[in-house]
């Protein structure tokens, strides 16, 4: 085949190598991709998030599936486009990619399917919001009611925290005010063709800035996948997945065919493993980052199948994908001042060297070649926030948790700043 990965990041990135990875070989491009991902795929200059441009280069380019990366262009209406040009897209048009861009619609549609969540009360003021705080008590949970580029969720016991927060989001679309709920996270994906889907390997991430889960919270700095202790608590990780699926994945996508917008693409599932039993925190529309960085090294299923198979609505042919054993590790770099407005254009040096230790391989997140005329002439750069995914595989964690660390000491990027503890838990 003949495909086409929408967006600019390292999620994309790993999409992409996982492609590429198929002994199938097809040809992949890119838009609008970074640096490193033009050094694997050709890439193209667009606007991402409008629909008749993607639509446009689809065409052009005679491509037979569309994987769009990043929920903006998704609640841009950019999978509608592409559709309605007859090019199949691995991704859920704009009315049901609102399961991501509005945390009421999303909060409805669970509440109609009978999923379990924690209760949640929407606000449109800093008045409105503060009556809800002392309504929930603390731990006081605010989240941005649309799209925040992972930065729109607070969780705090700082009242004054809490309000200013909402005051923050209220004046851009409303917050929701949750109730906290205490658990273990887990990220599961499921693939979705409206009406069937079909797992991928749970995984965690890490939200927070610095080691032991302080800070701010970011887009996320490292994740790891499989999950050995869901064997302790469900049986098996195939147990945990079951449940998911029967008390969540299923109701939520029947619920929304069953309103006309069947959901086509990734379904995440953001969930916390209480006392009181699994419970989802948010859904989103797409592969999350960095998970996705640890998730599709361990897949031995082709990737383009799966996908293709969802966007045509033929999944309910296909069985389960397999994972291997191996465990992956992946530990994110950012720049200098992130999540606050990072400085970039500094230089990266000895990527070549990290990538050269075993079982390690890079996902650019943030990264162009500098400018000519000046000082980074040809370098390759930072050019946000998040920047680099150094991404290992290992016959357990130790091993992967050793090459990662590794290979991101040969890593120089002045200010650059990542975590030590990523997956050390389960090493």
């Amino acid at each position: 085949m003949k495909i086409l990965v929408l967006g600019p990041g390292a999620r994309e990135h790993a999409i992409i190598t996982a492609l590429l990875a198929d002994a199938a070989g097809h040809e992949v491009i890119a838009a609008p991709g970074n640096a490193g991902i033009a050094g694997d795929v050709p890439v193209f200059p667009i606007d991402a998030e409008n629909p008749d441009a993607v639509a446009a280069l689809a065409v052009e380019h005679g491509v037979d599936l569309v994987v769009v990366g990043p929920e903006a262009p998704l609640v841009a209406g950019v999978a509608d486009a592409v559709r309605a040009a007859g090019i199949p897209v691995f991704g859920p048009d704009q009315a049901a990619a609102a399961l991501e861009g509005s945390k009421t619609f999303a909060k409805r549609i669970m509440d109609a399917a009978g999923v379990p969540t924690g209760r949640a009360v929407r606000a449109a003021s800093v008045e409105e919001a503060s009556a809800a705080l002392d309504e929930f008590g603390a731990p006081y949970v605010v989240k941005a009611d649309g799209l925040a580029a992972g930065k729109g969720v607070l969780v705090t016991s700082d009242r004054a925290a809490a309000v200013a927060h909402a005051a923050q989001w209220a004046p851009r679309g409303g917050v929701l005010i949750e109730e906290f709920l205490d658990g273990q996270e887990v990220s599961l994906f499921l693939l979705s063709d409206g009406e069937h889907v079909l797992p991928l390997s749970p995984a965690q991430d890490f939200k927070r800035l610095l080691d032991g889960d302080a800070g701010p919270n970011t887009g996320g700095m490292g994740a790891y996948s499989p999950l050995p202790w869901l064997t302790d608590e469900f049986g098996s990780e195939q147990a945990f997945v079951d449940e998911v699926i029967e008390t969540i994945a299923l109701p939520t996508v029947r619920q929304l065919a069953a309103e006309g917008t069947p959901f086509v693409g990734l379904l995440y599932c953001g969930l916390i493993l209480t006392s009181k039993g699994i419970r989802v925190i948010e859904f989103n529309a797409r592969f999350g980052d960095p998970e996705t960085q640890v998730v599709l090294p361990r897949l031995e299923t082709p990737l383009a199948g799966l996908l293709f198979a969802a966007a045509t609505g033929t999944l309910g042919e296909l069985e389960r994908p397999v994972f291997s054993d191996t465990a992956a590790v992946t530990v994110v770099i950012a720049s200098e001042n992130y999540p606050e407005p990072p400085i970039t254009g500094r230089i990266l040096f000895g990527l070549a060297d990290a990538a050269s230790v075993d079982g390690v391989h890079l996902a650019h997140a943030a990264t162009a070649h500098g400018a000519e005329g000046t000082d980074a002439a040809g370098e390759l750069v930072a050019t946000g926030g998040r920047v680099l995914s150094v991404v290992a595989v290992g016959a357990d964690f130790g091993e992967a948790r050793a090459r990662a660390y590794d290979a991101l000491g040969r890593i120089g990027l002045e200010g650059g700043q990542f975590r030590t503890d990523i997956a050390a838990k389960v090493s």
